[in-house]
C-alpha cells in the first residue's frame, strides 16, 4: 500500500504542476476545430471510484449546441500506454458538462486521464481504482469554502499528502458575501438567482489553482449544504428570498448548475430536477462512506413554532418529545438502514454536513440550536438505531458546517455523562471562511463533557488514515488565509481504535 500511495502522490503532484500547460497542445493532425480561448479553462475533474473505474468531468463553457470530447484514459503520464479512449458528450443544454463514467478497468492501480476538444488539449488528470481489499485508505474531509474569505491553499497540503479520496461535505460556494471582511477577493457580481449566475459562481471556484489543481489530483466525493442555493434553507423553504415562487426558481439553477460542475455519475440528474447525492462508496471491507444530503429532502424541525424561522439559537424545543421533523427524509432515512445493514465493513463513516451531536448552549440547559441535529432528536435517534440494528463494527460520524474542529462523543443519551459512546464523530472546520460564532462554540466543552476537543480559531482540514485495526486522524491547520501561498501544520492528532467507540487523544 505504501508503494501505491507514493506512486499516488507522485501522480498527483504532476497534476497539480499542469495547472496551464495542457491547455492548448496540440492534438494529432486529423483535428480540424480551431479554437481561440482554452475550452478546458474550468479544469478536468473525477469521482466516484469503484474497483472498475469512476467518473470523469469537465466542462467546454459557451456551448450553444451539442458537441463531442474525444477522452484518453492510460496507465501512464506520457500516454504511452493507452487502455481506453473515445468521445463524449458535452450536450449544451447542461452547460457543455461532460459526465464520463468509465467502466472495465483494472482494481486498485492509478490512471490517467485527459480530454480533446478541437487542438486543444485539457491538462492531464490521475485517478486510482479501489483495491478488492485495501488495507489502508488516506481521505481528506473538508467543508466550507468562502472565495471571498481566503485562499484555497489547505488543497496544495492534501495533494502532498497523497490524499486518495476527498470528502467534500458541503458549502463548495458561497451565494452571498458574509461579514465585514476582511477579504482576500471578490464575487465581482451580485448574488446568483438564475442557472447563468449559478454557472458563473462555479466558474469562478474553479479558476482557483489550487481547488483545479486537487480536482485534477484526487476524487472528490460531494454532496452539498446550503450555500449551493442559499443560506439556511430546507426542501423547498427558502432561507431568506421573500416569495415561495422565486425561491423554488433559484433552487432549481443552482442544484443543475451544481450537477453541471461536480464529477458526478449521469444518473444524478433526475427528473424534476432532483440531484440524488445520497450513496455509498466502499474500499473493500475496510470502509464506506455513506454520504448523506441533510438539505434536499429536510423537513420542518419539531423544535420551531408554526410559522417561525430557524435563524440562531432557541431556548426550548416548541414541541419536544415528539417524533417529528426528518433531516433526511423518509426515503433516504430507509436507504441508510438498508445500506448499513447490506454492505458490513470495518469502518463506517457516516458522511453528513453538521454537528451531530448535542450542543448545550450557554442559554441554558434546554437551549440548542435546530439547525443542527439538535433540532431532530428523533431523526438522530432513529440513525442510530439503524446503525445498531445493523450491528456496525465502527461507526464514525463526519461533518462540516460550523466553521470549526471538533471531536466527539456520540452517545445514545447525551444527558447521562456516565452513557457509553456508540459512536465517533469528527467536524472540519471551514477550508476558508470565518471562524465560527465564539459566544455559542466557546463554552462548548465546559458545557458538553462528551466535547473532547474543539478549535474554533483555525481554518483547515481533517486528514484520515484508515487502517484495519485503527484510524489515524490528524486536523490540520491553514498558517493564514489571506496568504496565497499558506502552508498547514499539524494542528491536533487522534485516533479511533477497531471496536472502541470515543477517539483517543
Amino acid at each position: 500500500m505504501l508503494d501505491r500511495r507514493r506512486l499516488l502522490g507522485r501522480a498527483a503532484a504532476l497534476a497539480a504542476m499542469q495547472f496551464l500547460a495542457g491547455g492548448m497542445r496540440a492534438r494529432p493532425a486529423q483535428s480540424r476545430v480551431r479554437t481561440t480561448v482554452d475550452p478546458f479553462a474550468l479544469g478536468v475533474a473525477s469521482g466516484e471510484p469503484t474497483a472498475d473505474g469512476f467518473v470523469l468531468w469537465t466542462r467546454i463553457a459557451g456551448m450553444t449546441e451539442d458537441r463531442t470530447v474525444g477522452y484518453e484514459i492510460a496507465e501512464d503520464a506520457g500516454f504511452r500506454r493507452i487502455v481506453r479512449h473515445g468521445r463524449a458528450l458535452s450536450p449544451a443544454a447542461r452547460g457543455g458538462a461532460v459526465h464520463l463514467e468509465v467502466r472495465g478497468l483494472e482494481p486498485g492501480r492509478p490512471y490517467f486521464y485527459r480530454f480533446h476538444f478541437g487542438e486543444a488539449v485539457s491538462r492531464t488528470g490521475t485517478v486510482a481504482t479501489i483495491a478488492p481489499a485495501p488495507e489502508r485508505l488516506r481521505l481528506a474531509l473538508t467543508s466550507c469554502q468562502h472565495w471571498e474569505h481566503g485562499w484555497f491553499s489547505a488543497y496544495r497540503d492534501m495533494i502532498a499528502a497523497g490524499v486518495e479520496a476527498v470528502l467534500q461535505v458541503g458549502d463548495y460556494i458561497y451565494e452571498r458575501s458574509f461579514g465585514a471582511g476582511p477579504n482576500v477577493r471578490s464575487f465581482g457580481a451580485g448574488d446568483p438567482q438564475t442557472l447563468e449566475d449559478y454557472r458563473a459562481r462555479h466558474a469562478l471556484y474553479r479558476s482557483d489553482p489550487d481547488l483545479a489543481a486537487a480536482h485534477a489530483a484526487m476524487p472528490f466525493l460531494v454532496s452539498w449544504d446550503d450555500h449551493e442555493v442559499e443560506n439556511d434553507y430546507l426542501a423547498d423553504r427558502a432561507g431568506y428570498t421573500a416569495d415561495p415562487q422565486a425561491f423554488v426558481r433559484r433552487r432549481a439553477a443552482a442544484y443543475r448548475a451544481y450537477f453541471e460542475h461536480m464529477p458526478l455519475r449521469p444518473s444524478a440528474l433526475r427528473p424534476g430536477g432532483e440531484v440524488r447525492l445520497y450513496r455509498s462508496t466502499s474500499w473493500g471491507d475496510l470502509a464506506a462512506a455513506h454520504i448523506l444530503d441533510t438539505r434536499q429532502y429536510r423537513t420542518p424541525s419539531a423544535c420551531i413554532a408554526e410559522g417561525e424561522t430557524a435563524g440562531g439559537p432557541i431556548a426550548r424545543c416548541a414541541r419536544a418529545g415528539e417524533d417529528v421533523g426528518s433531516m433526511l427524509g423518509p426515503a433516504q432515512e430507509a436507504w441508510f438502514a438498508r445500506t448499513v445493514a447490506e454492505r458490513p465493513v470495518r469502518w463506517s463513516l457516516v458522511t453528513q454536513q453538521t454537528l451531530f451531536a448535542r450542543l448545550a448552549l450557554p442559554e441554558g440547559p434546554n437551549s440548542l440550536y435546530p439547525q443542527f441535529w439538535d433540532g431532530y432528536a428523533a431523526a438522530r435517534t432513529r440513525m442510530l438505531d439503524a446503525l445498531e440494528a445493523a450491528n456496525t463494527r465502527n461507526a464514525v460520524i463526519l461533518g462540516g458546517d460550523v466553521h470549526s474542529f471538533w471531536i466527539n462523543d456520540v452517545k445514545r443519551d447525551f444527558a447521562r455523562s456516565d452513557s457509553a459512546a456508540v459512536a465517533t464523530e469528527i467536524v472540519t472546520s471551514c477550508l476558508a471562511s470565518h471562524n465560527g460564532p465564539e459566544a455559542l462554540f466557546g463554552p462548548a466543552p465546559a458545557l458538553n463533557p462528551h466535547v473532547r476537543f474543539l478549535n474554533n480559531t483555525h481554518a483547515g482540514y481533517v486528514l484520515l488514515d484508515i487502517r484495519r485495526d485503527r484510524i489515524e486522524g490528524m486536523l490540520r491547520a491553514v498558517s493564514d488565509l489571506a496568504d496565497s501561498q499558506a502552508t498547514c501544520r499539524e494542528l491536533r492528532t487522534f485516533t479511533i481504535e477497531d471496536r472502541r467507540p470515543g477517539a483517543l487523544l
